[in-house]
């Protein structure tokens, strides 16, 4: 979660509110039970650790202040290597899938360029995974294990290349425009 709102907050400064229905926009119905608590925990934590800088802003008449965050060098340094890290064998979807939209939004990396890091990655660990099971006697326990890693690196290298054509697509329409 802190990564994605690191992200989100390289397009611009902005408040907790907003984070929040950004983040709910992104997740569709798997954000629908995002705590806006959570959000303004994430930001202090963030600020503590030199992430994120608050300063108050001018708000509507109803709320004449309003705390907006912004990144820190130190922050932006975090969303680079954030960008740049492909994760497995804890491939979370809900979280590479903002880190898809984020990179999007702030125009701070090609998505699809995204997917194909984590793609290598994962057929990588693939090769990885099939010479290990071949390696191992029929009916081994560990065979079983590896069988598991196998199908779970091959649903998710199918998961990439829809990942890949919807990013594509949403690439060759802005192209169009």
């Amino acid at each position: 979660m802190q990564d994605a709102v690191l992200a989100m907050l390289a397009k611009e400064p902005t408040h907790g509110y907003d984070l929040h229905a950004r983040l709910r926009r992104s997740l569709g119905p798997l954000g629908e039970a995002m705590n806006r608590g959570q959000i303004y925990v994430t930001l202090a934590r963030l600020e503590k650790a030199g992430l994120v800088v608050c300063e108050r802003a001018d708000g509507l008449p109803e709320r004449p202040e309003r705390k907006v965050y912004a990144l820190t060098p130190a922050g932006q340094q975090r969303v680079a290597a954030w960008l740049a890290e492909v994760g497995w064998p804890k491939p979370d979807l809900a979280e590479f899938h903002l880190k898809l939209t984020a990179a999007a939004a702030a125009r701070l990396a090609d998505p699809v360029e995204l997917v194909a890091a984590q793609r290598r990655e994962l057929l990588r660990r693939l090769g990885e995974a099939q010479r290990a099971a071949l390696a191992e006697p029929a009916g081994s326990g560990a065979g079983l294990l590896l069988e598991g890693v196998v199908l779970r690196l091959q649903a998710d290298l199918r998961w990439l290349d829809a990942c890949e054509r919807a990013w594509s697509k949403i690439d060759d329409e802005v192209e169009g425009e």
